[in-house]
């Protein structure tokens, strides 16, 4: 069995529910984006910013107290930027069964220091 190590976990509190009780959608994806971001500040070595975001899917739900893990990787490489998937993976409070509850992808434009698009193997 191979381990992989999440970008990123937080924990659903009572801020992140929808008004059903279930936690809103909107910061499962605002959770996968903090985890693409983080990889590709580190993959680009400096500053990444998204640009485009899509083909979100939510297979399964989460509840209040439930920890989430964004999982990333690196889908594409272009000229100046980074296509990462992101996959959140849900575990009940007290359990250790998990679920995937999120999909996405994300696709990120390197900058430089004035802010300007630049080469992905540039450092």
């Amino acid at each position: 069995m191979t381990t992989r190590d999440p970008q990123i976990r937080a924990t659903a509190m009572p801020t992140d529910l929808n008004p059903y009780g279930g936690v809103f959608g909107g910061w499962l994806m605002a959770q996968m984006a903090l985890g693409a971001g983080s990889l590709a500040s580190r993959v680009g070595q400096g500053k990444a910013v998204v640009v485009h975001a899509t083909d979100f899917t939510f297979p399964s739900t989460m509840e209040l107290g439930d920890e989430l893990s964004v999982y990333c990787e690196i889908a594409a490489k272009g000229n100046t930027s980074l296509t990462i998937q992101a996959e959140g993976v849900g575990r009940a409070r007290d359990s250790e069964d998990t679920v995937t509850v999120s999909h996405g992808t994300f696709k990120f434009v390197l900058l430089d220091e004035n802010d300007r698009p630049r080469a992905v193997n540039a450092t």
